[in-house]
């Protein structure tokens, strides 16, 4: 069910890109991030800080998007949003010397803590990797390139996830120390 969630704004943007325009993507975007966090909540009973910065990201951008027509705006959300992950987890981790996703995760999964230090500078990478592609794609390519991207892109977090649950695989079962 999650996984649906998951992709169901996406795939309706796609769909709506095709059959209309960049602006009517926009629309059906915001409306579809707000009924995929609505159902989230429902699920979860709480968002996430990501849901929360995702929601007003696509509120953000799309807004400006169609009230200013100007479609270079939805194009850089995604640039935001991951150069805003990577910059947290990366202040966190080496600023504030705080692990959240150990934080986020860490009573769902018993890690060591040089695994769990290893998975966030993964994800800072990550998440840098995915701003700066986006934001090239964005400025270089059209904007029927960046919406194909953005459906196909979906490969890259796929990639990224499954590899991380191999990773974890390796390390679960083990006692972590307690920090």
């Amino acid at each position: 069910m999650k996984i649906v969630l998951d992709f169901l704004p996406i795939l309706l943007f796609f769909g709506a890109y095709k059959t209309y325009d960049i602006y009517v993507a926009t629309a059906v975007l915001m409306g579809a991030t707000a009924l995929q966090m609505g159902a989230i909540y429902l699920i979860d009973r709480q968002l996430q800080t990501v849901h929360k910065v995702t929601l007003a990201l696509v509120w953000v951008f799309g807004a400006l998007t169609l009230l200013l027509h100007d479609e270079r705006f939805i194009k850089w959300k995604p640039t935001a949003l991951y150069a805003a992950m990577a910059i947290a987890l990366a202040v966190a981790l080496w600023v504030l010397r705080k692990n959240f996703l150990k934080l986020l995760l860490g009573s769902q999964l018993n890690l060591p803590d040089a695994v769990w230090h290893r998975l966030t500078v993964a994800w800072v990478i990550y998440c840098a990797f995915m701003s700066v592609t986006n934001g090239y794609v964005a400025a270089y390519f059209s904007t029927e390139a960046w919406v194909n991207f953005k459906l196909w892109g979906y490969a890259f977090p796929l990639v990224f996830i499954v590899g991380q649950g191999v990773y974890i695989a390796r390390h679960l079962g083990h006692d972590a120390p307690k920090a």
